[in-house]
């Protein structure tokens, strides 16, 4: 990685130091080997892991600089939970939970934070069965892991109490806003992606039941 690349970090995510900088590129290579053992992306995309999924992932820290309690649902190979994690250890007292049902899966993230000490809990359960052990977020994230109507009911727990959620989008989120809408109320902002211009952050507050 180049002088380049931690620049583009910073764009993407905010002001990051360079250790934080050092420990994402530590967890890219870590992250590709132990995809080549389990499924932890598609791999069309491993050769292009630092854009596609991490800076992919950091973006959302730019648009909640201030939260300090995050919940990542469904976080698989841990995009965007894991490098949130890594950038919240610039915010004092803050903290990140990781919900993953699949055990492979949820190893990987396990053994992630403990290798390099993050600020996350890792719950290796259904996303029902951790609202009573999650402190209420600030924010919650998800991505590549259901259509929004079914992210809102996932996350509605949260979201209802006052949190706000941040999902990533592709080109079809239209379609699923104007389904959610028979159900749902929401407060709602587009951010556009800066890392893919055919994907959309969802920036959802306010939930409310029709």
């Amino acid at each position: 990685m180049t002088l380049a690349a931690f620049d583009e970090l910073c764009q993407v995510a905010g002001p990051v130091s360079r250790e934080t900088f050092e420990r994402l590129q530590a967890f890219e290579t870590l992250f590709r080997k132990w995809a080549a053992r389990i499924n932890l992306s598609a791999p069309s995309t491993l050769d292009d892991t630092w854009q596609r999924h991490i800076l992919d992932s950091a973006q959302l820290a730019r648009l909640a600089p201030d939260a300090k309690r995050w919940v990542d649902i469904g976080s698989g190979g841990g995009f965007p939970g894991l490098v949130l994690g890594f950038l919240l250890m610039e915010r004092e007292g803050a903290s990140i939970d990781l919900v993953e049902s699949n055990r492979k899966k949820a190893s990987f993230l396990q053994m992630v934070c403990g290798e390099f000490g993050l600020p996350a809990r890792v719950h290796a359960k259904r996303i029902e069965d951790t609202y009573a052990v999650i402190r209420q977020p600030e924010v919650v994230t998800a991505r590549a892991l259901a259509p929004l109507p079914l992210l809102l009911q996932l996350s509605a727990p949260w979201l209802m109490a006052g949190a706000k959620a941040l999902f990533h989008k592709g080109r079809d989120y239209r379609a699923e806003l104007e389904e959610s809408a028979q159900l749902w109320s929401f407060d709602l902002i587009e951010h556009k992606s800066v890392i893919d211009p055919q994907s959309i952050v969802l920036e959802i507050s306010s939930l409310r039941r029709v």
